[in-house]
């Protein structure tokens, strides 16, 4: 574990140990309530080994913790037990599925602290359920109880994402707050699925009979995350997050010939790492791995998340910009050139048994070529902006080149200086 994180993670498993004792009850252990705990821990068990397939799949190809589908279960408890027996419930279904799942991919560390943050949601879920459970009119669905479990939702999501997203950002030199909080798709399900947890508690609290009709969307719930998320990786490069050739190229033709105003003026950039063959000969394939993984994190940090950044393979990459302002070419310009400066500044920090290693000296050659409003197909496009790329080459490497795009074919008209020149 980073030293830095030490403390604060500390400060959140020891905080969710001590709210958990306070929260004790002497009226906590009754005969109904230690049965509905134990009949929702089951459910979550049982649960768990019926997906168990699905789960393992999932995290061999994710690594996150932002969204677990366990906490139907974990949210259902804290609506319908008193808070221990609620925290009691989370700890058990959650070391289960991580035991049965998680354990060859996820730390015991963080698997402690990922329990600790989901029994401070559920406490906090818990508080907000009490107040209407306490009052004895159960959960039948009438105006204040639905008040308050779409409160108790609210709460568990906004502790458990406060949480993570808070460990993430501090275990990360420079955060990126949309990668901590994580993409909207996530929350969206984290909120499908503890609304499906809402339902459960209704249907227990009627009769626990019903909960039958909870599973089979649940399990389709499953089944519709592992497609997503295969459907993902099969877009993914390996080696650096980017979007993969194929994958790029779709959505750029979809870019390329959606017609809308606000989305401004096209243009693509073609991007070669110069001498990169040197790198892996001089430190190791591995080393050039590195390299590569740190220039798409160059060049996600450079465009808007909007734009399309692919690898195409090798050294090679592209990117799609939509939405240009003015003539387009100066801010493509502009981009291709800031991406070139930060790709020479970089410093690539590899560990070795022998120690850090260093790799610097690296530059870029870039091709640009804009889209004229109509008509053009993205084959010439990327044709203007190849040839660009290759007098870029010539010009002496780190440089930066604009081409032109006709209909049909891509005639090159080098209008920049950008970058050294080969005499230089």
């Amino acid at each position: 574990m980073p030293r830095r994180l030490l403390g604060p993670i500390l400060v959140v498993e020891l905080t969710a140990a001590l709210l958990t004792v306070l929260s004790i009850a002497p009226g906590d252990f009754d005969r109904r309530t230690i049965m509905m705990s134990l009949l929702v821990c089951g459910l979550g068990i049982v649960h768990s080994e019926v997906a168990l397939r699905v789960e393992r799949v999932r995290r061999r190809i994710i690594d996150t913790l932002h969204v677990d589908l366990s906490s139907v279960w974990t949210f259902a408890a804290a609506v319908l037990v008193p808070p221990v027996l609620a925290v009691a419930v989370a700890a058990v279904v959650f070391t289960h599925l991580w035991w049965r799942s998680w354990r060859p991919r996820v730390a015991v560390y963080r698997h402690v602290f990922s329990t600790a943050t989901i029994v401070l949601s559920c406490l906090a879920a818990a508080a907000v359920a009490g107040v209407h459970r306490d009052g004895g009119s159960g959960l039948d669905g009438e105006g204040a109880g639905v008040l308050l479990l779409a409160g108790a939702i609210l709460v568990y999501t906004t502790v458990n994402t406060a949480l993570v997203a808070g460990a993430v950002a501090m275990s990360n030199p420079q955060p990126d707050i949309s990668k901590a909080l994580g993409r909207w798709d996530d929350i969206l399900l984290e909120f499908a699925t503890l609304s499906l947890g809402a339902i459960t508690a209704v249907a227990l609290s009627i009769n626990p009979m019903l909960v039958v009709l909870v599973l089979p969307p649940l399990l389709v719930l499953h089944r519709a995350v592992l497609v997503k998320h295969l459907e993902e990786a099969a877009n993914t490069d390996g080696k650096t997050g980017l979007l993969n050739a194929a994958a790029w190229h779709v959505q750029a033709e979809r870019v390329l010939h959606r017609r809308r105003r606000a989305d401004g003026m096209r243009g693509v950039l073609v991007l070669d790492l110069d001498h990169f063959k040197a790198v892996n000969d001089t430190h190791g394939h591995l080393a050039g791995d590195h390299v590569l993984a740190a220039v798409a994190d160059i060049l996600r940090t450079e465009v808007r998340e909007r734009d399309l950044v692919g690898r195409f393979g090798g050294e090679e990459f592209v990117v799609m910009l939509a939405g240009l302002e003015g003539s387009g070419s100066a801010e493509l310009e502009a981009v291709a050139d800031r991406i070139r400066r930060r790709v020479a500044d970089l410093r690539v920090e590899i560990p070795t048994p022998d120690g850090p290693l260093s790799v610097m000296g690296l530059s870029v050659s870039i091709g640009c070529a804009l889209s004229p409003d109509t008509g053009v197909d993205l084959r010439d496009l990327l044709q203007a902006a190849d040839k660009a790329l290759y007098v870029a080459k010539g010009a002496g490497r780190n440089a930066v080149r604009m081409g032109s795009v006709q209909l049909g074919r891509a005639p090159l008209r080098p209008v920049t200086t950008t970058g050294p020149e080969a005499g230089d």
